[in-house]
């Protein structure tokens, strides 16, 4: 849902609307890449698209985006493909929407209309965009069902981009290893919430994870107002927090 909520009074909403360090919108990621083939330019695409996209553009000045990717149809990841849509509408060029194919059936079926400002290419058998080969994988997200997540590779950097899962299989967990940077969804600290109940990893599962993959660094995403981004949380060597506006560098 954001930080802060509506309707919350908490430290750490109070803290978000008062200075910041913990207003967070929904979870994505604005990659640029520096082609190296004899094209000098900037090559771009996001990840995901929830519904504080138009907010985002503002903050980085940005007035188009050409692609994206999606890992799933919930609100939170493409709440903002309608004003992505408009923007490419008044643009006159249509924008390129990636996802696996059970992912734009979904999406067609929540915006019927969607496909008259874009094109939906599916990417179930991989993909490469702004230089980077790109596979991506069905994950577990619990009680909400199913994610995808998606893997990056470049010369000799591998990263991976799983925002929503929980309790992965050892197949969803193959794609996990050998990364030089994991972007993992943790939405708690600790989750006390019934298992059964649950959609995300919190962050002493995630330590447990990431004692298995060994990611050389990792940065936790997808953070609830439970999570203050100010305390001591006794992180595990390499992982930051995700924090509005951060840049990480996506080479070695």
């Amino acid at each position: 849902m954001g930080v802060p909520r509506v309707y919350c009074d908490c430290e750490v909403c109070t803290e978000a609307r008062n200075t910041g360090m913990n207003r967070r919108f929904r979870s994505a990621v604005y990659v640029e890449s520096l082609h190296r083939d004899g094209d000098h330019g900037v090559h771009s695409f996001m990840i995901d698209c929830g519904p504080d996209w138009r907010t985002m553009m503002e903050g980085r000045g940005q007035r188009k985006l050409s692609d994206m990717l999606v890992t799933h149809a919930h609100f939170d990841h493409i709440g903002g493909l309608p004003e992505w849509a408009d923007a490419c509408r008044w643009l006159g060029e249509k924008g390129r929407l990636y996802a696996p194919a059970e992912v734009l059936e979904q999406i067609v079926r929540q915006y019927p209309w969607l496909g008259r400002q874009m094109d939906m290419i599916a990417v179930d058998d991989g993909l490469n965009l702004a230089g980077w080969d790109i596979t991506c994988w069905k994950v577990n997200h619990g009680k909400n069902g199913f994610s995808y997540a998606y893997r990056f590779e470049k010369e000799t950097f591998v990263w991976a981009y799983n925002s929503d899962s929980i309790n992965l299989n050892e197949q969803e967990k193959q794609p996990l290893y050998g990364l030089d940077l994991l972007v993992l969804g943790t939405s708690f600290v600790h989750e006390t919430a019934r298992f059964e109940s649950r959609s995300v990893y919190d962050m002493k599962e995630a330590a447990e994870l990431l004692a298995e993959v060994k990611p050389r660094q990792t940065v936790y995403t997808h953070m609830s107002h439970a999570v203050d981004v100010r305390a001591d949380l006794a992180l595990p060597e390499g992982v930051s927090l995700a924090i509005t506006g951060a840049q990480v560098s996506l080479a070695k």
